[in-house]
């Protein structure tokens, strides 16, 4: 049984009312735990996309795009998504669930919110209600209310991420800086190394997403130096 049919499985129990703690206590383990984890994640995001009253095309796209979701996958992973989009309700339930496998303030967990930032911001507008949304997951998640606003200030007051903030270095960084910084962001969410740590599956395609980013991001310094 592959895992978007255990995923359908699930969600079909979910459909005939089926308690979600009592599903998600029968998936604690790999590769359970990547069922339990991809469901929460598309469950959130689809919550993020209704949040503002309505899921417009633009937000689904970005969607599939961060969470790399092939063709022969769509239709399942729709089910998913359409089920869970039908109203903002009970979207705690899926942050605490995603916490619970992580723990607080995981990098995984940072990981999500930057996806779920570029999911509200996909129709080029940012509603009070997914700010509002946002805001409630991040402290679910365990992070501060700095932490949110400075979350916030990279994607919402600056539409485009400046590379030297993405490597955590300052624009006058000397270039053995830069490169140190760089390296260790690409130690950090090599797939391998994620992989050692036990992510779900759906955890290591967030961190090839950040991965892409860090490179190019270290490419447009090294451009312009």
């Amino acid at each position: 049984m592959s895992i978007w049919t255990k995923i359908t499985t699930a969600i079909s129990m979910l459909a005939k009312g089926e308690p979600l703690a009592k599903i998600f206590s029968k998936l604690k383990t790999p590769p359970e735990k990547s069922v339990a984890f991809t469901i929460a994640v598309i469950a959130l995001g689809a919550k993020m996309a209704k949040s503002d009253g309505s899921v417009k095309k633009e937000e689904v796209k970005v969607f599939r795009r961060i969470f790399h979701i092939p063709e022969s996958e769509v239709a399942a992973a729709g089910k998913v998504f359409d089920l869970a989009r039908q109203d903002v309700a009970g979207y705690e339930v899926y942050a605490r669930r995603i916490r619970k496998m992580f723990g607080e303030r995981h990098q995984t967990l940072s990981d999500l919110m930057e996806s779920l930032f570029h999911i509200s911001l996909a129709d080029g507008e940012y509603h009070p209600k997914e700010n509002e949304f946002l805001r409630n997951v991040s402290e679910i998640f365990g992070f501060s209310q700095s932490d949110f606003s400075k979350l916030k200030a990279r994607f919402v007051e600056f539409e485009d991420l400046d590379p030297h903030e993405i490597l955590g270095v300052l624009p006058n960084s000397e270039m053995q800086e830069i490169k140190r910084a760089y390296k260790e962001k690409v130690r950090d969410y090599h797939p391998d190394r994620v992989i050692a740590r036990g992510m779900p599956e759906e955890a290591i395609k967030l961190a090839q997403t950040k991965l892409a980013q860090i490179n190019n991001a270290y490419e447009k310094i090294v451009e312009n130096m």
